[in-house]
């Protein structure tokens, strides 16, 4: 006999499984969490190439589940599964992390380590989702019903508990441990790789205490059997036979009655799964499109406190912890006694809505976030700004060109980017100043952004012309660079980043800095006029040029510019996480509850992996949408949402016409067919309903 806790009747065996989950939980949410700004800024993919990445990962991951029912069902059962997908799982964390390790090898090597790791976590973290909760479900007997559905509530709390700590946890691992010179994905990939052999050991741990069942054969493979009989043999029987009712009964010669009729109900509702992908597309870009928003977006609360930019998914596990009780115990039964029809299906339209003005409110916010943006030059164009270091006014003129128009003061930031044809000929710059003109010819590359620098010599006024860095940085922390005007070479330390300026108007390239207050900066020069200088706030998004200049006997440090600060505070982002997480109560819990209830006990196994594949499917959309459409990314915003209001017209209408199944007359009814069946697979549907009963127990967890 099992052992209980502390005089209860809970087995001791669900603490095991209850810690495994929380560990595995937190090991794959906490990798995922930072898994776009990985690609971004340590693969240096583009955004797209990184959103279809990260979404065919995710797609994989609910593809994964149905083949790891079938091993546990078929073959090795729940403990050996469990067992044997883990030891793959932690494989592909190690892997993952190392390849997020800078000397190990080159670039190409890193992206193979990455992609060989995450298809190894795909297959074991899928492998073993429909496993762990059955697995909880089988440690109870069959009296002790009570206890079991408590048992879920706890499991499932331990899903989101580790969601929430992972995904503030792991961000902070990243960004404020530096490790080989840059943000710590190796420590932020490592510490979930740790859960995960801490969830493989403490669930091998309690192996002496488990109740474990053989594998008794899996519904879904004789589901998709008797279907795929029924369309062979009315292919071949159809033209000599009388017809059928349904094209099912066409099984009848092999598999029971009992059987095809459910199979009849499971695919009733199945049919409404199929407008369901869209709501995941929008749903799980999240991690993806809405983590790249933050990172154009002013990230401080206050003087003392920021985010992370892939720190803000954890709102969503926050938010659904305190809206579902909210919504179970306030709104619905205010909503009931108002005496309105809100039918399972009319809910999850409504959440369907709610997805959708989330997409609605992230358009409004990127539409203001993009005005901080420096939009890049056309084909057959460049973008110039000028900074003036000579003593006075100048005039810039470029023959054919109304450009700079009025004179340009001393020291003045540019307010934009002025842009010029880039034909790949040599343009003219005639450059007046204190009523000497001088001339400077250089050629522009299409497509890239420069600054003139003009500045005084005994001749005249010379000019010099960088190149521009524009691009606002992945990880949404300010760049700097340094233009030395003066006639020794200097030595600068910002944070831990450290500048070494030539002589003579030599600039330094753009490095990433922390953002914050700078008011004393480390700085030395030969002459020992340079010993702190005041940079001021460096803030999100911005891009910075300083230019060392003397006065009064001491180096300073003007501002420039190039690039302007997040100008939109990233608690904007919180009412479109609210709106999506409504949403996701009002849809994912509610379409778990309403498919359990309309499909006999023993299909619910099926139902649980066609509702993993409308998410895989999801995850494909946004995958397409991100390689093919190309589309400004508020166009794309705009596009998800109109997508998901269609698909919600389209959903409703089905809806409609949809007859709803109570519950207890299909239990009757299931147990009077049960009463009938006379043939020897009686018993193994028997034991199957079993199974599968203990499989899909608590289906109120949107983070299975």
């Amino acid at each position: 006999m099992a052992k209980k806790l502390c005089g209860t009747k809970y087995p001791v065996s669900i603490c095991f499984i209850v810690v495994n989950e929380f560990c595995e939980r937190f090991s794959y949410y906490g990798m995922k969490a930072v898994l776009t700004l990985y690609f971004l800024t340590y693969l240096h993919w583009d955004k797209d190439l990184s959103t279809a990445v990260y979404h065919a990962f995710s797609s994989l991951c609910y593809f994964t589940p149905i083949l790891g029912a079938l091993i546990a069902d078929s073959w090795l059962g729940k403990y050996k599964t469990i067992i044997y997908l883990s030891i793959v799982y932690v494989i592909g964390h190690v892997v993952k992390s190392v390849g997020a390790i800078p000397i190990v090898g080159s670039s190409d090597v890193h992206i193979a380590l990455s992609m060989v790791g995450l298809i190894l976590i795909a297959f074991g973290t899928g492998g073993i989702k429909p496993c762990v909760a059955a697995f909880g479900g089988d440690q109870f007997d069959e009296e002790h019903g009570s206890e079991r559905q408590k048992f879920f509530s706890i499991f499932y709390m331990s899903i989101n508990a580790g969601s929430l700590l992972s995904t503030v946890i792991t961000p902070i691992l990243r960004s404020d441990v530096q490790c080989f010179g840059g943000d710590c994905y190796a420590l932020a990939f490592g510490v979930p790789a740790a859960l995960m052999i801490v969830a493989l050991v403490v669930f091998t741990v309690g192996s002496g205490m488990y109740k474990m069942s053989p594998p008794q054969g899996n519904i879904l493979l004789e589901v998709c059997n008797c279907i795929g009989f029924a369309i062979k043999n009315r292919w071949k029987r159809s033209k000599y036979d009388s017809q059928k009712k349904h094209w099912l009964d066409w099984a009848e010669e092999k598999y029971s009655k009992r059987l095809i009729q459910e199979i009849k109900m499971v695919l009733r509702v199945l049919v409404l799964y199929i407008p369901l992908p869209m709501f995941w597309a929008l749903f799980d870009q999240q991690g993806s499109r809405w983590t790249l928003q933050s990172t154009r977006m002013n990230m401080a609360f206050g003087h003392y406190f920021t985010i992370e930019p892939d720190q803000m998914q954890m709102l969503n596990a926050l938010l659904i912890l305190l809206f579902v009780p909210i919504f179970d115990f306030i709104i619905y039964p205010l909503i009931g006694l108002c005496k309105f029809n809100v039918t399972p299906l009319r809910k999850m339209a409504v959440g369907m809505i709610f997805a959708a003005l989330a997409f609605g409110a992230a358009t409004l916010v990127e539409i203001d976030v993009v005005k901080s943006v420096v939009d890049p030059a056309p084909a057959g164009k460049c973008l110039l700004q000028v900074f003036n270091l000579a003593e006075g006014d100048v005039s810039l003129m470029i023959p054919g060109s109304h450009l700079f128009k009025e004179p340009i003061p001393n020291l003045q930031d540019p307010a934009q980017y002025e842009t010029l044809p880039a034909s790949g000929e040599d343009v003219q710059f005639q450059v007046t100043f204190n009523g000497k003109t001088s001339e400077c010819n250089y050629t522009f590359l299409q497509r890239e952004a420069y600054s003139l620098i003009l500045y005084p010599d005994a001749a005249g006024i010379q000019c010099n012309v960088v190149s521009d860095y524009i691009k606002k940085n992945d990880n949404g922390k300010p760049l700097l660079r340094f233009l030395n005007t003066l006639s020794e070479a200097i030595n600068i330390t910002v944070g831990e980043v450290s500048f070494h300026l030539l002589s003579d108007y030599s600039v330094s390239p753009n490095e990433t800095v922390n953002r914050g207050e700078y008011p004393a900066v480390s700085c030395s020069s030969t002459s020992g006029k340079c010993s702190e200088l005041n940079l001021g706030l460096l803030d999100f998004g911005a891009s910075y040029t300083f230019i060392l200049m003397e006065a009064s006997g001491q180096i300073v440090a003007h501002r420039m510019e190039d690039v302007k600060a997040n100008s939109v505070h990233i608690a904007w982002q919180i009412p479109q996480y609210v709106l999506l997480t409504i949403g996701e109560v009002m849809f994912s819990i509610t379409g778990l509850e309403f498919s359990y209830s309309q499909a006999p006990a023993n299909m619910k196994s099926v139902l649980q992996a066609g509702w993993l594949l409308t998410v895989a499917f999801g995850n494909v959309i946004v995958l397409i949408v991100a390689e093919g459409a190309t589309l400004e990314q508020w166009k794309e915003f705009l596009l998800f949402a109109g997508l998901l209001l269609g698909v919600c017209i389209i959903f409703s209408v089905m809806a409609n016409f949809y007859t709803y199944v109570d519950s207890d007359q299909l239990d009757k009814t299931h147990m009077e067919d049960s009463g009938r069946e006379e043939d020897d697979d009686d018993e193994d549907h028997v034991k199957k309903k079993s199974n599968d009963v203990k499989l899909n127990k608590g289906g109120k967890s949107t983070r299975l």
